[in-house]
């Protein structure tokens, strides 16, 4: 498709003061440090939240002390080609046979479409416990046929309170990019060309990213 006839899907989370956020994280608060309306010559704003807020990325500090920051997170790997898988309403884990059902031959920058974009896409701040998820056997067989790049639409890959992290850790230390929290609801399944660049935090562990589809 060519660039003039192109669409372009942003697949992120707005975020706002009080907005949806994974158990436990911090909270967001977005207030003004400057006011124009209170006689200050510019808005300046002050931002307040975690690490994996709303869209973001995760970088292998996450779950490894001795892990590459989000900063040194390869460019390559954020941009480029993606195909965009979607899932049945009944879909709750995704393992290893559930991805054997699609054909990905040659794709490296794979994105999970399932019953959770409807949840992200209402706004609601309620935190579904029970969302779809990526199974430690689906993380094994994404490593294994090249992956580098796992996107997901809820605030984790990982079962809720799992308790072994296994899905992070599988997929973080074999230098796997995971993208979490993108609102996949509006493109359809296919393929597309992937922009998700993360904020440039020091050694940070993650940051919020906007991404978008081009397809």
């Amino acid at each position: 498709m060519s660039s003039s006839t192109a669409r372009i899907y942003d697949v992120s989370i707005s975020l706002r003061t009080g907005g949806l956020v994974y158990p436990g994280n911090p909270a967001i608060s977005i207030t003004a440090q400057q006011a124009i309306s209170q006689g200050a010559t510019a808005n300046v704003s002050h931002i307040d939240f975690g690490s994996h807020t709303g869209t973001h990325v995760d970088a292998p500090k996450h779950f490894f002390d001795d892990g590459a920051g989000v900063d040194a997170l390869p460019l390559d790997v954020l941009m480029g080609p993606c195909r965009l898988l979607a899932f049945s309403d009944s879909v709750t884990s995704i393992g290893e046979a559930e991805l054997r059902a699609h054909d990905l031959s040659g794709v490296t920058r794979v994105l999970l479409k399932t019953r959770n974009s409807s949840w992200l896409a209402s706004g609601s701040t309620e935190f579904h416990p029970d969302y779809t998820y990526v199974a430690p056997d689906g993380a094994e067989y994404l490593a294994s046929i090249g992956m580098r790049l796992v996107g997901v639409d809820y605030l984790s890959v990982e079962q809720f309170h799992s308790g072994h992290h296994r899905t992070h850790r599988i997929l973080l230390e074999r230098g796997i990019v995971i993208v979490e929290g993108l609102l996949l609801s509006e493109p359809p399944a296919g393929s597309y060309e992937l922009r998700c660049l993360p904020i440039k935090f020091a050694g940070l562990d993650g940051a919020p990213a906007r991404a978008v589809l081009v397809g």
